[in-house]
């Protein structure tokens, strides 16, 4: 855009286009704002015309999951009672995307009141994966992931309390950045709701999907008002020497092939792989548990390392009877929820493919304050591997 070579109304008819043929099938929206983006989109394109460069996200098309509160358009949470529940004022996080000039497309869909892994229990119908649509998609921001993934915009403002950012996004093939705990305001999730839990507020961390790590670093920027990345290949703001390899990960067999061949790649990325244990035991639905642990000076988790690698998911996803069977927590959170509690800063990045074409990802974490290394880590990743975000086939069949 910057360049002349596109504007925000090529992108947004892009966008609108993607969601006119792929929506009615993969029901990754539940609203969806065309004459808001209409507006907006002519507007950023005036604006550059005449010099003016909004953000880093101007004319860029993004969403945001349900959850976050939207100044006259309806925010329901998946709910039912909540459908005609239209908020007076924006979350944070959305008043950041629009003083960085993004253009609001809609909200996505997801599990009911972010309460499950699958995004099948949505009141307005579950969200489908486009990959397999006889497996769940993940959640509770799978219409985020799918929404990415296809194309129907190029980033999202999500929740992760769980894992629920990058469970769908590994599911998904696309990349899910979750910040530490407090980097990003997350006023305005239901802003005028109590929480249904009083660990919720304490373990649900905003967070950002996109396709590529560097996308996700921009969107991240804009949030958290940082500088920019920097151009890739970006240089670390402290080398990672040593990398924590998780060896106490729950897995199946076809997880653990994929994990261990992935590790055999990293030796592009120049540095010193070592065995690391996870604090998963540690990790429960305690407040007070919450508060003590994150404050103890004496944990020694990044002791020894810079940060750690392990698998995002513990299984393939479920089909949708699987998970049905299993409940709400059908696609595990074993490999994720221990970031949460800590407030750890992690990433779920792209790492290839399982049997059946089914996407595989890894996750970087580190300790409280490192996102900015967590994000390099990422990115040298994927440069590293050289694997690259792949489109589902639905969505190219669905925009014929």
């Amino acid at each position: 855009m910057r360049r002349n070579e596109s504007s925000a109304e090529g992108l947004l008819d892009a966008a609108l286009g993607r969601i006119e043929g792929l929506n009615p099938m993969l029901n990754a929206f539940i609203t969806v704002t065309r004459e808001l983006a209409r507006e907006q989109a002519g507007r950023a394109d005036a604006e550059s015309r005449s010099g003016r460069w909004r953000g880093l996200l101007h004319g860029v098309p993004m969403a945001v999951k349900d959850f976050y509160d939207t100044a006259g358009i309806r925010t329901t949470g998946g709910f039912a009672q909540f459908t005609n529940r239209v908020p007076t004022k924006n979350a944070a996080v959305v008043n950041r995307l629009y003083d960085a000039g993004a253009i609001l497309v809609g909200k996505t869909n997801m599990h009911r009141l972010g309460g499950g892994t699958t995004s099948l229990e949505s009141d307005f119908g579950p969200v489908v994966n486009p990959w397999n649509p006889r497996r769940v998609p993940g959640g509770s921001s799978g219409g985020s992931a799918v929404a990415v993934a296809t194309g129907m915009c190029l980033g999202t403002v999500d929740t992760d309390a769980v894992g629920s950012g990058r469970l769908p996004a590994a599911i998904c093939g696309v990349t899910c950045f979750k910040p530490t705990f407090g980097l990003i305001d997350a006023s305005g999730i239901l802003g005028d709701e109590p929480p249904p839990d009083p660990t919720i507020p304490l373990l649900s961390h905003p967070c950002v999907t996109a396709r590529t790590p560097d996308d996700v670093a921009v969107i991240f920027a804009a949030l958290a008002d940082r500088p920019p990345a920097p151009p890739a290949p970006p240089a670390p703001p402290a080398p990672v020497r040593r990398l924590g390899v998780v060896t106490n990960y729950t897995a199946t067999n076809e997880i653990r092939a994929s994990f261990e061949r992935c590790v055999s790649s990293l030796a592009a990325m120049n540095v010193e792989l070592v065995e690391h244990t996870a604090p998963f035991d540690d990790a429960r639905f305690d407040v007070a548990a919450i508060r003590r642990d994150r404050d103890d000076p004496s944990r020694g988790d990044f002791a020894d390392v810079d940060a750690i690698l392990l698998p995002t998911l513990t299984a393939p996803p479920p089909t949708i009877d699987e998970a049905r069977a299993a409940g709400e927590l059908a696609v595990s959170p074993n490999n994720t929820f221990f970031c949460n509690y800590f407030g750890f800063p992690a990433i779920s990045v792209p790492a290839g493919f399982l049997a059946d074409d089914l996407p595989f990802g890894v996750q970087f974490a580190g300790p409280r304050g490192s996102d900015d290394r967590i994000l390099s880590l990422a990115r040298e990743f994927q440069r590293a591997t050289k694997f690259q975000f792949v489109e589902p086939p639905v969505s190219r069949r669905g925009v014929e």
